[in-house]
Parts: C-alpha cells; structure tokens; sequence
C-alpha cells in the first residue's frame, strides 16, 4: 500500500506561481510513473503531468509550458512548479500512482487562482 499526501495549495492571484508537493510513504523507484491530476468545480478529473522512473516528463495541453513536474527518488517526493497561473487552473490536484497493480490517489490540495 501506498500513502501518498500532498500539500502547498493556496490561494494565489492570477500570474502568480505555487509549488505542490506529494510525499509518498515507499520509496517512488518502485513506481514507473507518478502524476499529478486536477479537478475543477463540476469539470472531469484531469492529467496536469507525469513523470516516469526515469524523468521522463508528459503534460497536459492546458499546462505545458507553465508547469514543471520532477521527482526526488531520495525523499520520495514528487512536486509540481506551477507559474504563470489562471484562474482556469483553479481545482483540486491530486498525487496518484500505480503500485502493483493497484492505483492510489492523495487526498488531494486546493488550488485558487483569483483573477
């Protein structure tokens, strides 16, 4: 099983940037892929970027460019850079993974982007 936590949500006005975080509770070179998705109110739930085991890195149209996602195998961390928000960005954004078959989500953390 996996633990996954995310923090570092906020309140921010647009153009502004925030840094996510997910602390994993295994170490995340077990894991080939962790992702970072979001929700907005009343809208599906959304692929922002993945990064692989080895830094590989995929992105959602809506965020290329502006987001950064990396991974510290060392702390199991896996964080999102998020500049030059909109308030489009505004959502819930999860950590996720797939560990031995079985998907695991945080619980994820509130991202306001005001305009």
């Amino acid at each position: 099983q996996v633990q996954l936590v995310e923090s570092g949500g906020g309140l921010v006005q647009a153009g502004g940037s925030l840094r996510l975080a997910c602390a994993a509770s295994k170490s995340i070179i077990l894991v080939n892929s962790m992702d970072w998705y979001r929700q907005g109110s009343g809208k599906q739930r959304e692929l922002v970027a993945s990064i692989t085991s080895g830094g590989g890195t995929l992105y959602g149209d809506s965020v290329k460019n502006r987001f950064i996602i990396s991974r510290d195998n060392a702390k199991n961390m896996v964080y999102l850079q998020m500049d030059s928000l909109k308030p489009e960005d505004t959502a819930v954004y999860y950590c996720t993974t797939v560990f031995r078959g079985n998907a695991y989500w945080g619980q994820g953390t509130q991202v306001t982007v005001s305009s």
